[in-house]
């Protein structure tokens, strides 16, 4: 899933970016990129009955079988009412771990009646490819197997096996995603293709900056409840559950964690920086990175919404209920916490630091996540990635700003990385803030990424499988 950015979209009107370079084309991918994704989006694969994300597997299976796979190297496994891909172009050494492309094949639900076109009819309109899936994540996917499938047509020999790894419940459970990071926890190296990675202006459509993802903050609910003996409301009692409850969320709701930087936040506050059009937030991201306790700059910073989950841990009461009579004292009242950590630190250490900030002996906090997110360092900024994103964002949209990023949101990336495995999210595609409708109504992606997008990953896949 696509996490934007505000505070970079906010730098377009500064920058002045290159049109995509006019590089050298690939009719037969082009016209495969678009043929499949439109395929992929009429198959309704959405976690219930009726979720098709089996057959999306096998479109793509098909797709790999008539390039030249051989069938054996191909696997579609069943998984409660979904399925995962795993595809593998064997290199020449075998002793190297391979480059994998991540991405998922299930999609969020969407009503019919609430869009303007059937989300599960693809409909191209106006230079877009609209349905449930067009920017997360069906397109992409076809378009890196379209050009996975291109490299080999053009007698491309790759030393590291190429693995096309595709998720099927990536929405929900990700229970399909923490197998495949187990199978392929030998890898070298993972891209993770989920969504946009690039943005364009909204005056001209050309590329304004790059990102790639290299670390996720940990998501994390936890379950704050106060009982008490209750009793008639007539007679109130020193101790009061939602009084008491109140008091807890509100000194949690004024904390903040400590400030703080790791190689992915500290590279991007740095470039940020230099692009930033406010002066005084530019300052403010140069202090930062000078000082991480330096007072004057976490104020303006935090008191941007862009930047205020960049700094460190945040966790904020999202909800809260309690009491079972309007007559009576309240017997029991719960919140929920929910908590965005920044990598390095544990549940159980953040648990322990809100119980002690909430100061009050009656909550009882627990963990309520469940198994569906994990604790996952940073991937490291590895030369050899940097360098080959770099020269491929060229190749296919110019010479951009390209600049790291920490999501706060969760994909299939943490799962990897809680194993050792790098996993970067860069994705070939640019996208308008505005066109940004990723689970929500009338999705669409721009198809003027068809081409750039395969030069793209002709070039990432050349140089990460060569070494």
């Amino acid at each position: 899933m696509r996490c934007t950015f505000p505070v970079l979209v906010a730098l377009g009107a500064s920058l002045l970016a290159s049109t995509a370079v006019q590089a050298k084309g690939h009719p037969q991918a082009d016209k495969q990129v678009l043929d499949l994704a439109k395929q992929a989006i009429a198959l309704r694969s959405v976690r219930g009955p009726g979720n098709k994300t089996p057959q999306v597997a096998q479109l793509f299976r098909d797709a790999l079988v008539k390039a030249g796979w051989d069938a054996a190297d191909i696997e579609i496994v069943p998984l409660d009412d979904t399925a995962y891909l795993i595809a593998t172009w064997k290199g020449s050494d075998p002793s190297l771990g391979p480059v994998v492309l991540s991405a998922h094949m299930d999609v969020v639900e969407a009503k019919p009646a609430d869009w303007e076109r059937d989300p599960f009819t693809p409909v191209v309109e106006n230079g877009y490819l609209y349905g449930r899936g067009s920017s997360d994540t069906k397109f992409e996917a076809a378009l890196a197997l379209s050009s996975v499938i291109e490299l080999r047509r053009e007698g491309y020999k790759p030393r590291r096996s190429i693995v096309i790894a595709y998720s099927g419940d990536e929405e929900t459970t990700m229970d399909t995603s923490k197998v495949i990071a187990q199978r392929l926890k030998n890898a070298g190296i993972v891209l993770n293709i989920d969504g946009a990675s690039g943005t364009l202006s909204e005056k001209t459509g050309k590329p304004l900056f790059w990102s790639w993802q290299g670390g996720e903050k940990t998501y994390m609910d936890y379950k704050v409840v106060v009982t008490n003996p209750g009793g008639h409301s007539s007679a109130p009692r020193p101790e009061n559950a939602i009084v008491q409850l109140s008091e807890a969320m509100a000194r949690i709701g004024a904390y903040h964690f400590k400030p703080e930087l790791n190689d992915i936040t500290r590279e991007y506050w740095t470039q940020a920086a230099k692009i930033e059009p406010d002066p005084g937030l530019a300052a403010a991201m140069k202090a930062f990175v000078a000082n991480t306790d330096d007072a004057a700059a976490l104020a303006v910073l935090r008191a941007n919404p862009a930047t205020a989950g960049r700094i460190g841990t945040t966790c904020v009461p999202t909800m809260i209920s309690g009491g079972h009579a309007p007559n009576a004292l309240p017997q029991s009242a719960t919140a929920n916490v929910n908590c965005r950590i920044f990598p390095g630190h544990s549940r159980a250490e953040i648990m322990a630091e809100l119980e002690k900030v909430a100061a009050t002996p009656a909550a009882k906090f627990s963990d309520a996540t469940g198994d569906e997110s994990v604790e996952a360092p940073a991937s490291p900024m590895r030369p050899e990635f940097v360098a080959a994103a770099r020269k491929a964002v060229t190749a296919a949209w110019g010479p951009v700003p390209i600049i790291p990023t920490q999501s706060s949101g969760a994909s299939d990336s943490m799962w990897y990385r809680a194993l050792g495995v790098p996993s970067y999210g860069a994705s070939a595609s640019m996208i308008k803030e505005s066109d940004e409708f990723a689970h929500g109504l009338n999705e669409r992606v721009p198809l003027l990424n068809v081409s750039p997008g395969v030069t793209y990953y002709l070039s990432l896949l050349k140089d990460l499988s060569a070494k």
